[in-house]
């Protein structure tokens, strides 16, 4: 394994870990006290941008390659990840059906969060979540982790569990909630399987912005 590879996945990692703390930058510089839902969400959005922008510099090379690949490819691509994409949201839906029914399960906390601040702010919310947040997501879950794991079925696995165990432990509140990494993951293997088989970041990147663009504009 490179030595190059390495320290850009773990920048990445520390990068991503820390990423909240970019928000200090406008608190001191504008001297920012009480925080309601809006301003909280606000600088949450510009840590989202300095993450992305960080990013960006650091894997620039690689992302005009596969991006000049998912261009020259693009309808071998869109197949590749509508199909990947309807196969892991219908585990999805499957899943939470049966978390609903046979565990009572209300949903995961991050969902509500999400629903609560694209409430006060829709439109600002939805490109923070349809853009910033698939492109930071793709970044560490999908590119950072194929620098270190070669293995293609050990990459997806991996790159699938953790993708969706991160969005539930960060914000679980009961037991149940936990079970809700088993539709996360779902998505994020079949975004990790994309990724594999077309080799450019911009299959699992464009199909996870269309999925939470798509989820977020109805329930606004």
């Amino acid at each position: 394994m490179k030595r190059k590879n390495i320290i850009k996945a773990l920048a990445t990692f520390i990068i991503f870990y820390y990423g909240k703390y970019f928000q200090l930058i406008p608190i001191y510089l504008f001297n920012i006290g009480e925080q309601n839902i809006k301003i909280k969400l606000s600088l949450s959005i510009f840590s989202n941008v300095c993450e992305c922008i960080i990013f960006f510099f650091i894997f620039r090379d690689d992302l005009k390659k596969e991006f000049s690949k998912y261009k020259n490819n693009i309808g071998k691509c869109l197949d590749c990840g509508v199909k990947y994409w309807l196969l892991g949201f219908l585990v999805m839906i499957i899943s939470n059906v049966i978390i609903g029914l046979v565990f009572h399960g209300h949903g995961a906390t991050n969902e509500k969060l999400i629903q609560s601040m694209t409430d006060a702010i829709p439109f600002i919310m939805l490109i923070n979540v349809s853009i910033l947040g698939p492109f930071i997501e793709e970044i560490v879950f999908r590119k950072s982790f194929r620098l270190l794991i070669k293995n293609d079925k050990l990459y997806i696995l991996i790159s699938g569990l953790i993708f969706g165990s991160l969005h539930v432990l960060t914000t679980f509140q009961t037991p149940i909630e936990l079970l809700y990494f088993i539709p996360y993951s779902s998505l994020g293997i079949a975004l990790a399987a994309m990724y594999v088989k077309t080799d450019s970041i911009f299959t699992p990147l464009s199909m996870h912005m269309f999925h939470n663009f798509t989820l977020t504009f109805l329930t606004m």
